[in-house]
């Protein structure tokens, strides 16, 4: 069995059901490891797709942390026109505009999110502000003020665009919502925005093409 476990976590999935899928493969298979600890090294949004890295056993968990901090690369579709109350598709869509940017509109924003700045943290986010999870306020409909974290792109490179949908990857410093940066980049362009899909294909050298799905049958033998 491997220490860590490079997993492409399904849409839908919640980071933590990647954890549990796996522990309970683990204790059906190995019942003697009914105990065995199992972590993540950074979540990913259910609607999201990719990359996961996860720990198994009490060492490996304790090693996680070594992950997190790692830069990130994504893969995502922005939907332009239209905002969403969670940033993301699984939100309440309101239409804003039917502006459609000029191409050179979008690269010049795309270039102008390209370093070190500040983000505010979306309301549903794990984050965690005065001890309470902000994703538990925001579903009751509070909104609390949030600090701005200093994050860095380290590249943005636009895909592929055809209104509405722009599609781009981003590297990235830990701590970035792409789903945030969905949202401000419609709102630079005057139209509003919202990812429409988004996949993790690296966390520092590793790589989305090397990971397996949770229900592969050899997920969790050596290779």
């Amino acid at each position: 069995m491997k220490d860590f476990i490079l997993v492409n976590k399904p849409e839908g999935w919640t980071s933590f059901d990647v954890v549990g899928f796996l522990r309970n493969k683990i204790k059906k298979e190995n019942p003697e490891l009914k105990n065995i600890k199992v972590g993540h090294a950074g979540t990913l949004d259910p609607f999201a797709t990719g990359l996961l890295i996860v720990g198994i056993g009490r060492e490996a968990t304790k090693r996680l942390d070594e992950f997190k901090n790692l830069p990130k690369t994504y893969l995502t579709t922005i939907h332009l026109g239209a905002t969403s109350n969670t940033d993301d598709k699984t939100g309440e869509i309101s239409l804003i505009s039917e502006k459609e940017p000029l191409t050179k509109e979008v690269e010049k924003t795309l270039a102008d999110f390209v370093g070190k700045q500040q983000q505010i943290p979306p309301m549903f986010s794990a984050k965690k502000v005065a001890g309470q999870r902000l994703y538990k306020l925001a579903r009751k409909g509070e909104t609390i003020e949030r600090q701005p974290d200093e994050i860095e792109i380290h590249s943005l490179k636009l895909l592929s665009y055809s209104y509405p949908l722009l599609k781009i990857e981003v590297a990235c410093s830990t701590g970035t919502y792409i789903r945030t940066l969905a949202r401000d980049i419609g709102e630079k362009l005057g139209v509003g925005a919202y990812c429409e899909e988004l996949v993790r294909t690296a966390i520092g050298e590793y790589n989305l093409k090397d990971a397996k799905k949770p229900s592969d049958s050899d997920i969790l033998k050596i290779s």
